[in-house]
């Protein structure tokens, strides 16, 4: 079904509903038979520029609005809209087709696709997927919750471009075609539980990224995560070639660690990789995200030696384990983008044997923090800061000294105070950054400066 034509409608004025408007009025500029009209139930001053420049283009756009109002073919949803959302309700009442800007994308796209998907780590092994595919001298584009909007690349790429996207379950869940030829599944742990209603729900969405596979695709599953690793075996039956990864083992098929050595098993054989050692990215969880995108890139055909040398030459991406600066022997590390319990356990494995106070805070997103006890007992403190600081410092406060804090200099400051020599100040919040910034990018950026503007106070 062709998503182009007849009466479209567009969820929300952000990033990406302007990009999908204006693919659709470059459609119909070129000939398309299309209406298109735009909904969003903000009605700011930046919601109103973007209205004034797309009525001029003779686009039908409703501010303020609690529900579709009208009939329409084909509707696509912002990611950031829920679907129990009054306006994708209505839509799904009233339209014949209610999908996401992945789905609309891919449905126009001619080229290969590889998505990536899970709790944590996403973007990491996204971006490190892409990375290698450009190393080895092939054309390639980032889309999804990384880079431009899926739809801003699909009208200048072609077959030969390999699409690389990083996919929530947000956007999963309003797909009804997307199949990529390689799929990956890192991890299914609670996340997003307020925007789901159940970790069932959640899970569900994920593993929409594999419904429309079939012979001749790749399924990367990790299979150390208790939730993802049920998925290798069902995937099975759909003719879905399954290459397992995990740290423990080299599974056939798939990749693994070997006494330190990372290994890739295909029809071709097995083969080395690299050392961990060689890897930029700290953690073991970042050694599950390098057999991730090996494993993924090899079902595409990249030779070894290419994904070697991709692997070493990948380094830390901004608001993941980045190092930010050492100030009289404390390091300073930014994991803003670990907005849950999760991704923070993760990022304690990489300072397993550094003394490490921890930034947790900011809004939580329905998950419980006393999970993280037995991972915070060897940290010097936690420094509990932003709208769930109450919440966190009543989950740890018998497993860790817990400090509170107002906001994020607040917290930082109070780190300062407790931080000696060889210790390692870690922002890894697992909340949301919604209380306090725009989003993780900000926070980490206001940690960033937070830091470099002074000095450590205890250097003895």
């Amino acid at each position: 079904m062709n998503p182009l034509t007849g009466d479209i409608a567009v969820l929300g004025t952000g990033v990406t509903g302007v990009a999908v408007s204006q693919y659709v009025l470059d459609a119909i500029s070129a000939g398309a038979e299309a209406t298109l009209t735009v909904y969003d139930e903000r009605d700011g001053e930046q919601q109103q520029a973007i209205a004034t420049e797309l009525r001029r283009l003779g686009v039908t756009v409703n501010l303020g609005a609690t529900e579709v109002s009208l009939s329409h073919d084909v509707v696509i949803a912002s990611p950031g809209i829920p679907p129990s959302a009054p306006l994708v309700q209505s839509a799904r009442a009233r339209a014949h087709r209610v999908i996401s800007e992945i789905e609309f994308a891919f449905e126009l796209s001619d080229s290969p696709w590889v998505a990536v998907t899970g709790t944590n780590g996403k973007t990491t092994v996204t971006s490190l997927i892409a990375h290698i595919i450009r190393c080895a001298g092939l054309p390639v584009e980032c889309v999804g919750n990384i880079g431009d909007p899926a739809i801003a690349v699909v009208g200048v790429s072609g077959p030969s471009t390999i699409i690389v996207a990083e996919v929530s379950s947000f956007q999963l869940a309003l797909t009804q075609q997307f199949r990529p030829r390689v799929a990956v599944l890192l991890n299914i742990t609670p996340d997003h539980i307020d925007w789901h209603g159940s970790l069932d729900a959640y899970a569900y969405d994920k593993a929409r990224i594999f419904a429309n596979m079939g012979e001749g695709d790749t399924a990367v599953v990790d299979i150390d995560d208790p939730g993802s690793a049920p998925y290798a075996t069902s995937l099975r039956d759909q003719g879905i070639v399954v290459a397992p990864i995990s740290r423990s083992a080299v599974p056939a098929g798939g990749a693994g660690l070997e006494t330190d050595e990372l290994l890739i098993d295909t029809a071709a054989g097995t083969f080395e990789i690299v050392n961990r050692s060689e890897l930029h990215i700290r953690g073991d969880h970042n050694v599950s995200n390098a057999l991730a995108a090996a494993r993924a890139v090899s079902a595409l055909g990249v030779a070894p030696a290419l994904i070697a040398e991709g692997l070493r030459s990948f380094v830390p991406i901004a608001h993941r384990l980045e190092p930010i600066a050492t100030h009289s022997g404390v390091e300073f590390i930014n994991d803003s983008k670990a907005t849950n319990p999760g991704a923070t356990r993760m990022a304690l494995t990489a300072f397993a044997d550094r003394s490490v106070i921890l930034l947790l805070g900011g809004r939580n997103k329905g998950n419980d923090f006393s999970e993280l006890c037995d991972d915070v007992r060897a940290c010097r403190a936690v420094v509990a800061f932003g709208e769930a600081g109450a919440d966190i410092a009543a989950a740890l406060d018998e497993c860790v000294t817990v400090i509170r804090a107002g906001g994020m200099r607040d917290a930082v400051e109070a780190a300062r105070q407790l931080a000696r020599p060889g210790d390692v100040v870690l922002l890894s919040p697992a909340c949301a950054s919604f209380d306090e910034f725009s989003g993780y990018a900000e926070r980490g950026d206001t940690f960033r400066a937070t830091v470099n503007g002074g000095s450590v106070v205890n250097p003895e």
